[in-house]
């Protein structure tokens, strides 16, 4: 295992950073899900990366994404994952547990907050979604913002 230090944590800073990217402005976005386990991020697989606090302020912290579309520019568009419980909030999608989560705790994923994802960027690829609780993101995704 790597160690990594505040300077070189994958997605924290320089070229490969995760940003949050405005969901409205990124132009025209094809969900597709195509999950390949070859190290890489792809659409339809939960990978881990830092994302910065929503506060912009230079914090953030390594934490588990679903990458949900490719953009022609290389980069990839994801929705962050959290264990904390958000039931009855129409913006948190649940997708229940995986392998992302060691203790096995239920996920809820966050479609009010696009993060643009860069390859260089991520840590590791932790599994597939499966298509069906991919495609709950997705539909949530496409109702709010008109997504293919």
């Amino acid at each position: 295992m790597t160690a990594f230090t505040d300077e070189n944590v994958p997605g924290r800073s320089g070229p490969s950073a995760t940003v949050q990217a405005d969901p409205r402005e990124v132009g025209w976005v094809r969900t597709e899900y195509s999950p390949a386990h070859d190290g890489d991020p792809d659409p339809g697989e939960i990978v881990w990366t830092w994302v910065p606090y929503e506060e912009n302020d230079g914090r953030g912290k390594d934490r588990p994404v679903l990458v949900v579309a490719r953009e022609p520019a290389g980069t990839f568009l994801a929705v962050q994952l959290s264990s904390k419980r958000h039931d009855g909030h129409r913006e948190w999608v649940p997708i229940g547990s995986g392998p992302w989560d060691r203790s096995g705790r239920d996920s809820w994923v966050d479609v009010d907050r696009v993060l643009r994802l860069h390859e260089d960027g991520m840590r590791r690829e932790a599994c597939a979604l499966d298509r069906m609780r991919f495609n709950l993101v997705r539909h949530r995704l496409r109702e709010r913002y008109g997504w293919s």
